[in-house]
């Protein structure tokens, strides 16, 4: 259902060396430059990430109650996603662990990146 989600950044160059960093290991590629001075991450043609300069200009604010979640192939790969964007200097929102009911077997952790967009990681199922 989702084609692409972005957020903002007010300093794009430091922005742009958290998400290279996080992405990394996840294993998802860069994908292009932004006109904005920003950068999109993924695969053309399936879902796209992107940390952008705002089209108006003004600074860019995280959304209160806004959060994008990324899937990750294991629970390892969430603690690795979760303690790289903590070293990188995101703000904790939610270590690691089960979250739901138990039968649901839903991993997740949340952070914050340089910015204050929450970002959340997951693993579901088994």
């Amino acid at each position: 259902m989702l084609s692409y989600a972005l957020v903002g950044s007010n300093n794009l160059e430091a922005a742009k060396s958290f998400y290279d960093q996080l992405f990394a290991v996840m294993d998802i590629p860069k994908l292009s430059e932004h006109p904005s001075g920003g950068r999109l991450y993924g695969k053309m043609g399936e879902t796209m990430f992107g940390v952008v300069g705002t089209f108006d200009k003004q600074p860019a604010t995280f959304g209160n109650g806004t959060m994008i979640a990324w899937a990750c192939k294991t629970r390892e790969e969430v603690d690795a996603v979760y303690n790289k964007a903590i070293a990188l200097g995101g703000k904790d929102e939610g270590a690691p662990g089960l979250r739901g009911p138990a039968e649901y077997n839903m991993y997740f952790a949340y952070f914050r990146d340089l910015d204050g967009n929450k970002i959340a990681v997951s693993k579901m199922g088994a």
